[in-house]
């Protein structure tokens, strides 16, 4: 009996001490592992650096470049005899798109830059006790295009002539439409900036009847950028027009964009866009009081924003 003890006790002493072995061996294994690892990861990472450079010099080579982006967001909700709500039987809902295309010709002497916006959006509540309101509503609607064409003086700076368009698409289409065209110079001190400097511009403005829009000369900057930080992309627009006969003609538009890569160009985006237009806002206040003018109105921010799901190709 003592013996068996004796040799249960030995063959656990020795169980102890290979598993310590195993451990201290795996221990050792993983370290070695390591210290393997390091030196591969300092060439990964020097590999990413060579790659950036490479495509940075890909991005300045002649050529077309031609891509879009956007984001799409929206909600559905339903509600059946539910009696906290001032409206127990209704439906709600939202649905938003932007589109944002590009079509750059780029060349040594002289680069082409074209672009084009759109962004709608359309609201609904739909009270089950009342007839007629069951469509949806515009909520957001801006179409624009952009022509920007440049002579290169330099590498920074290029003589240069703008075209651009904006208006509505669904609703009012044309009614104010805005035309802008001039020239000047063009300033990009990196490739991901570009400032558009025309001290002559036109712009044109239409409408239907009799409206309080009106065209005029004044002077044109736009500048754009866009970026991307791995799985981040930026874009960002401003466009100000400064009219040389009053103030009351000028406006600006600033729209900004983030979206976040997650799965082969799908990910989540954020737009954000902020404008003032002193006459569209004296033809909106001119629908509920035939007295207002320029000086009697208050000229305040135009905004929306969307919040969705990111696509670009």
């Amino acid at each position: 009996m003592y013996f068996f003890k004796k040799m249960k006790m030995k063959k656990s002493l020795f169980l102890a001490l290979f598993l310590s072995i195993g451990f201290f061996a795996h221990a050792q294994t993983a370290e070695e592992l390591k210290k393997e690892q390091a030196p591969k990861k300092a060439q990964v990472a020097k590999l990413k650096r060579e790659i950036a450079a490479l495509q940075l010099k890909i991005d300045v080579l002649p050529g077309w470049r031609i891509g879009a982006f956007g984001t799409i967001g929206g909600s559905l909700s339903g509600f059946k005899n539910w009696y906290s709500k001032t409206a127990p039987n209704a439906s709600a809902g939202n649905i938003g798109i932007t589109i944002n295309g590009f079509a750059n010709l780029i060349q040594e002497d002289f680069f082409w830059k074209n672009s084009g916006t759109v962004n709608l959006g359309w609201v609904q509540l739909d009270d089950k006790s009342i007839d007629g309101d069951e469509g949806f509503d515009t909520a957001t609607d801006i179409f624009t295009i952009t022509s920007l064409y440049g002579k290169r003086i330099n590498k920074k700076w290029a003589a240069s002539a703008l075209v651009e368009y904006r208006t509505s698409l669904i609703d009012n289409f044309n009614d104010p439409g805005y035309l802008d065209f001039g020239g000047g110079f063009t300033w990009t001190p990196i490739s991901k900036l570009v400032v558009v400097i025309h001290p002559g511009n036109y712009n044109f403005v239409y409408s239907k009847g009799e409206t309080v829009f009106e065209s005029s000369l004044g002077a044109k900057v736009v500048a754009d950028f866009a970026t991307k930080i791995k799985k981040l992309s930026i874009k960002s627009n401003l466009s100000v027009y400064q009219s040389y006969k009053t103030s009351d003609l000028s406006n600006w538009t600033l729209t900004n964009a983030l979206g976040y890569t997650l799965f082969k160009g799908i990910g989540l985006g954020f737009e954000l866009g902020l404008r003032q237009n002193k006459q569209e806002a004296l033809n909106n206040a001119l629908m509920t009081d035939t007295n207002a003018t320029f000086k009697t109105i208050a000229n305040k921010l135009q905004s929306y924003w969307l919040l969705g799901m990111s696509y670009a190709f």
